[in-house]
């Protein structure tokens, strides 16, 4: 933090001009004293605190009064400016060894290398590059919401005005600044659409031509464009109340739509959106059929026969609540199909009903159906290992497995359930490239690893390798992770958990391991001199349940296979441990080659030798039906040229003795 305050400050003293002020002097000292640490920056504030309550000890009267208050302002200010200032957050070491460098700005470069180079920065003029929004960016979600808001609102008022003249009448001044300020954020959008980038070859196009090209190659341009259309010009003849006019913004519904879409992809409860956002388009669909209803209803006449809506000159049926409640209400039970309702009279209304009893059974249809794959969806998981649960216990039934290992099992599985540790990350994350899945793998277990020693010094391919192998396992209390003399085919690392290592008996404990320690690696490196050769050298036991990282030994040798002095580092400390347990024959250790990594050596040869000599073969077959397909060719030419007559070749002839006349 020092540091980076102090790169911070530093330029302010190459900034100050001859004729600086002693209070900017006085201003800068004290910015560079508070560039230190965490620690100096309390004690200065602790001092602060102790000059102030001395200051307010003394009474601001007298001599010197006004310099104390100037002081004790200038200070006010430079506190408040310290603290304003955002902190730099310190890189991780760790995880920019990993990334690499990230890229940085072009124009920085540049200056960078005039300074380098001697040449003094000089002003220069920016090129100005037009606005384009980018639809991956947080920015463009945020102009969907905003976007959804007007169009939404056309979506449910447009109609009910245009049904409900009452509502129309008596509120006209708020309808008229709700429609013309969704207009202006209709015409911003369209601006929006036309500097929205699009990606070609994997690259965002900014060039303002190309956007607007591939805008008005698009369908939803024509439909921008009418929704657009100034229709309220009619309203100069035929009055503002009439809503229908502005039928036309309802166009712009796509917007709506991807708004939805992308509020699914961001949000972290799918299926709840989803339940919501399909009983919004019930509720959509209901309120636009109850709109319909008042309108037929309005056509024929109030109360004209049982069908239509009552006469709306009887004071319960002519306020406006009950007329839409009333509507909404009919429309939910036709639509729905649950209640009875009077039925229809005319041809119209049987018509109009015909169609609500089969748009009714399309929504009850995916009602059931959504809902019921949403709830599955939500319980898949749960599902899924309750299934693996009750499989299990149908086994150990059957086989009559013990009661006290019946219920160390269920105890383990529930320890998964509650920790939530049931999810099979490869399963997951298997449709990612190996790039994503180690910076995804390394950000999960980020924590873990930085304790791992092997990991904090090995290159960042070797990391890459070895976090995509780790598999994590699960061990209850009481469980031998190892014993001693067992062939070790597997080295762990502690993500999170207690280990001992303990004696033959079970219970005397000589060391315990937390998390970050890794084990097992002596069995599987195979060590040359070793008496214990690939056999456990200790006994570990979990104290609780723990989380641990298996690595197999076929993974860690190929992993290695390209990093020789990681495996050098490794068996450096695998021979360090053997010493102290005097378990390292130092002749063996010393000798030549180890006659097994010959004889692996060997078998790699082999099986390569094996593999040239297959590809060998099969580019010999092709050239052999190479040879064969030509030579056929060949004959076929000849039979066509024995076939031919002298008549066939005059012309020819002709021609040859033509060219020998010109030369």
């Amino acid at each position: 933090m020092a540091k980076i305050c102090t790169k911070r400050s530093y330029p302010s003293h190459h900034r100050l001009s001859v004729r600086a002020s002693t209070d900017e002097l006085d201003q800068i000292d004290n910015r560079t004293s508070r560039t230190h640490s965490i620690c100096d920056d309390t004690i200065s504030d602790m001092n602060r605190d102790s000059q102030l309550q001395e200051s307010r000890r003394s009474s601001f009267t007298g001599a010197g009064a006004m310099a104390r208050l100037s002081h004790f302002l200038f200070m006010l200010r430079n506190w408040a400016s310290h603290r304003l200032q955002p902190e730099v957050e310190r890189p991780d070491s760790f995880l920019e060894r990993f990334r690499g460098p990230e890229l940085k700005d072009l124009s920085s470069r540049g200056s960078n290398a005039r300074s380098s180079l001697g040449h003094p920065e000089r002003p220069h003029k920016r090129k100005k590059h037009p606005w384009v929004m980018d639809p991956a960016t947080d920015t463009y979600y945020r102009w969907l919401v905003i976007i959804a808001g007007p169009v939404f609102y056309n979506l449910m008022m447009l109609i009910t005005r245009a049904c409900f003249n009452e509502l129309q009448d008596s509120y006209t001044t708020l309808w008229m600044v709700l429609d013309y300020s969704s207009d202006l954020i209709y015409y911003m959008d369209t601006f929006v659409r036309s500097r929205t980038g699009f990606l070609e070859q994997g690259l965002l196009v900014k060039d303002t031509k190309k956007l607007m090209e591939n805008y008005r190659k698009m369908a939803q341009f024509k439909y921008d464009v009418f929704s657009m259309l100034p229709t309220d010009i009619f309203m100069i003849k035929v009055g503002y109340n009439n809503p229908e006019l502005r039928f036309n913004r309802l166009f712009k519904m796509a917007r709506l739509f991807e708004f939805f879409d992308r509020t699914e992809t961001r949000t972290n409860y799918p299926n709840i959106f989803r339940i919501s956002n399909l009983v919004l388009y019930i509720l959509v669909i209901i309120h636009w059929n109850a709109c319909i209803f008042f309108a037929i209803s309005k056509t024929i006449g109030f109360g004209t026969d049982t069908w239509v809506y009552p006469n709306i000159s009887h004071p319960e049926y002519g306020r406006l609540a009950r007329k839409y409640i009333y509507c909404l209400y009919w429309s939910t039970l036709t639509l729905t199909t649950i209640g009875e309702t009077p039925p229809p009279v005319r041809d119209v209304e049987y018509l109009f009903v015909v169609t609500d009893f089969l748009i009714g059974v399309l929504i009850f249809a995916t009602i059931v159906g959504n809902v019921g794959a949403m709830i599955s969806n939500m319980n898949a998981s749960r599902a899924e290992f309750q299934a693996k649960i009750d499989s299990i216990k149908q086994y150990m039934q059957f086989r009559k497995v013990t009661k006290d290992l019946e219920a160390r099992v269920i105890k383990w599985f529930d320890y998964l359930w509650t920790e939530k540790k049931t999810c099979d990350e490869k399963e997951v994350l298997k449709n990612l490239p190996d790039k994503l899945k180690a910076e995804i793998a390394i950000n999960v277990h980020l924590d873990t690893l930085k304790k791992v020693r092997i990991f904090q010094d090995c290159e960042a391919g070797l990391l890459i390798e070895l976090v995509l192998k780790l598999q994590p396992q699960v061990f209850s209390p009481g469980d031998y992770i190892c014993k001693k003399g067992d062939i070790g085919r597997e080295m762990y690392i502690i993500k999170e958990g207690k280990l001992a290592v303990v004696a033959d008996d079970g219970i005397t404990q000589f060391v315990v391991l937390s998390d970050g320690a890794y084990f097992g690696e002596i069995s599987i490196l195979g060590i040359k001199g070793s008496k214990a050769g690939n056999r456990r050298t200790a006994n570990i036991r979990s104290v609780g349940y723990s989380d641990l990282f298996a690595l197999s030994k076929d993974d860690l040798m190929e992993a290695l296979t390209e990093y020789p002095e990681a495996k050098k580092a490794l068996e450096e400390k695998g021979k360090a441990i053997l010493r102290k347990d005097n378990l390292l024959d130092e002749a063996a250790a010393g000798s030549g080659a180890d006659p097994k990594d010959l004889e692996e050596k060997i078998l790699r040869l082999e099986s390569n030798l094996d593999l040239m000599t297959t590809k060998f073969a099969r580019l010999l077959a092709e050239y052999t039906s190479y040879q064969s397909r030509i030579k056929q060719r060949i004959t076929n030419m000849e039979n066509k040229v024995k076939t031919l007559r002298e008549e066939d070749l005059s012309e020819v002839v002709a021609d040859k003795k033509e060219e020998e006349k010109k030369k």
